[in-house]
């Protein structure tokens, strides 16, 4: 059990981070911590965990790029479903909780009074296919051109960005905050930056490889004198028998 754990810690705690909103809304749902108004907490909480943890995806290939920590594009895949879910949940709120799965009122008056709703609803529809096409089997079967069709995930984040600032209506807090996260992350990805990033790292690596192998030569003399002194020590303590008279 342990050694599993250590192979998959990280893997580990990602799922249960990412469950955590989804349990912590069922609690506050049981005991009544939500407002007069439930679906719009339900609607909002589940939105909110669906764009941090779609950002939490974009940023695995940084994370790589600056740390060059290999293994963390492990649980990128983990947090894409993660996302895709938590949006799906979504949306299932706006259209069957909040309009009683009318499509006629949805159309003349969700589509009409908020327009952010096609946003939110295109990036969706984006992580549809991503989703689907998550397994290695899909993978193996699409080649190079699965690869291409993943890039939309940038375009989901940007479109969910969108549909962020345009549901709150305001230019400050955390919709700010989230477009210019998006902004960050998508830069590190273009080549320029992403090869300054790189060798940036590498330099910083470098010279703390050359202190550690710089005080290694000094470590070992210190241990050896060490070692040497402890020797003299144990020799002067050993009593010397008296001669027979």
């Amino acid at each position: 059990m342990n050694r599993r754990f250590r192979q998959h810690w990280l893997w580990i705690i990602t799922n249960l981070g990412a469950l955590f909103p989804a349990l912590h809304l069922l609690w506050d749902s049981q005991m009544g911590n939500l407002s007069i108004n439930p679906i719009d907490d339900i609607t909002a909480r589940t939105g909110q965990a669906a764009i941090v943890i779609l950002l939490l995806t974009l940023a695995v290939t940084p994370v790589q790029i600056v740390t060059g920590y290999n293994p963390v594009a492990k649980i990128r895949k983990s947090l894409g479903l993660w996302a895709f879910a938590y949006a799906l949940v979504h949306l299932w709120v706006f259209v069957g909780l909040d309009y009683g799965y009318s499509w006629r009122f949805i159309v003349q008056d969700g589509l009409v009074q908020k327009p952010y709703i096609i946003v939110g609803l295109l990036a969706l529809l984006i992580l549809l296919p991503l989703a689907i096409t998550s397994t290695r089997g899909w993978m193996k079967r699409m080649g190079k051109q699965w690869k291409r069709l993943h890039q939309l995930i940038y375009a989901a984040g940007v479109l969910a960005v969108l549909h962020y600032i345009w549901v709150g209506k305001v230019f400050f807090g955390k919709p700010v905050y989230f477009a210019v996260l998006l902004a960050v992350l998508l830069a590190v990805r273009v080549p320029p930056v992403r090869r300054a990033v790189v060798q940036a790292r590498q330099r910083w690596w470098g010279k703390r490889q050359s202190v550690s192998t710089q005080k290694a030569p000094t470590d070992k003399v210190h241990a050896a004198k060490a070692r040497a002194a402890k020797a003299r020590a144990k020799k002067s303590t050993v009593s010397v028998p008296e001669m027979p008279r």
